[in-house]
């Protein structure tokens, strides 16, 4: 089952209605989600409301971002493979819920009412809109995982003279990467059906039209947590979705034998910083998504950024004095934000932490 949870500062009136009626809905089932982590892959998926179009789903491996609206959903990710099928049903409840007040159609509820015409649309419910594009932040399957199931859905837009759409629904959906993403899928032997179909290997992507009412850039992070990074800025809705460069839930999963480096990281993290304009004292303002965890802005972004330079520093000093691997990780140079964003098992612990900086550091030796 999907649940729908509401945040404040949503926005405009319609999205504030709307958010309020998918949560009495959602809550009719059963209670709101607590401390949901975004990158548990487990039965329940959530959605929380961001801004205008921009929605946020946990549940499925890492958080994925939607923007949907009248000409469709543009995914941000997609998941783990085993959540593809649970992430459509989500998304098509999700649908359900934004047709009922027409916003896929750009309708507003009616005010008022009387015995012949109801405040909201009765029996004018639309199909859902189909996937139009998927953006892979990185090749990590978290993030690609679901790629075949979730294009299959989808519906590609036509390009050049042609109008409407390529063909049918067997068409698919568009997957934009940088092209790093795609070659290190090949190398992996990944789903033919799964690769981008489209990629890019300059600074930055930007979608050719407008979508859902607003601009999309693709910026590409190069040599962070791998060679193919990227974030998504939506311009209308100021909201970035900071893939895997910000986590609230752990160290970042740096992939040295990818590309990967610590600095890299950090200058995503500025990058994101530069981009990004607080309301008051570094709180609200430009939204950003992270690749696991909760809804954050400049403030989280900053604070993660600092710890980030810090470790980075403090085992750049340890290796400046010789230590080989196994010292530094026994001096524990992330010690005071283990208790935040440390393990000690799962598929990325502090000690992995610790040795993608070591690695990536001594290799500019």
């Amino acid at each position: 089952m999907t649940r729908i949870a509401n945040i404040a500062g949503i926005g405009r009136s319609v999205l504030q209605a709307l958010a309020t009626a998918v949560v009495l809905v959602a809550a009719a089932n059963s209670a709101l989600a607590q401390g949901s982590r975004g990158g548990e892959l487990g039965a329940e998926l959530n959605w929380w409301p961001v801004r205008e179009n921009i929605w946020m789903l946990v549940g499925a491996g890492a958080n994925i971002t939607a923007s949907v609206g009248p000409d469709g959903v543009f995914l941000v990710n997609a998941g783990e493979e085993q959540a593809s099928e649970r992430v459509l049903g989500a998304l098509d409840e999700l649908q359900a819920q934004l047709n009922a007040f027409g916003a896929l159609e750009g309708r507003t509820p009616e005010r008022g009412g009387a015995e012949t015409r109801s405040r909201l649309p009765v029996n004018t419910r639309g199909p859902a809109k189909p996937i139009r594009y998927i953006v892979n932040t990185s090749p990590l399957g978290h993030n690609t995982g679901g790629n075949e199931a979730l294009a299959a859905s989808g519906v590609t837009y036509s390009g050049g003279n042609v109008a409407g759409t390529i063909g049918d629904s067997s068409e698919g959906a568009a997957i934009i990467a940088h092209e790093n993403v795609l070659l290190s899928m090949v190398g992996e032997q990944a789903a033919f059906e799964a690769l981008p179909t489209d990629t890019f290997f300059v600074d930055e992507y930007k979608l050719s039209t407008f979508f859902n009412d607003e601009g999309i850039r693709i910026v590409h992070i190069p040599a962070a947590t791998t060679d193919g990074d990227s974030i998504v800025y939506f311009r209308g809705s100021d909201v970035i979705a900071a893939g895997d460069l910000f986590d609230m839930e752990s160290f970042p999963v740096i992939d040295v034998d990818r590309g990967g480096h610590i600095d890299g990281v950090l200058d995503g993290l500025n990058h994101i910083l530069n981009l990004a304009i607080a309301e008051f004292r570094t709180e609200g303002g430009t939204m950003v998504i992270p690749g696991r965890g909760r809804l954050s802005d400049s403030a989280d972004v900053g604070y993660y950024r600092d710890m980030l330079t810090i470790i980075r520093d403090q085992v750049q000093h340890l290796i400046d004095r010789g230590m080989s691997l196994e010292q530094v990780v026994a001096e524990r140079p992330t010690y005071g934000y283990e208790g935040r964003f440390g393990s000690d098992t799962g598929p990325w612990t502090t000690e992995m932490f610790i040795e993608a900086v070591y690695r990536s550091l001594g290799d500019d030796r």
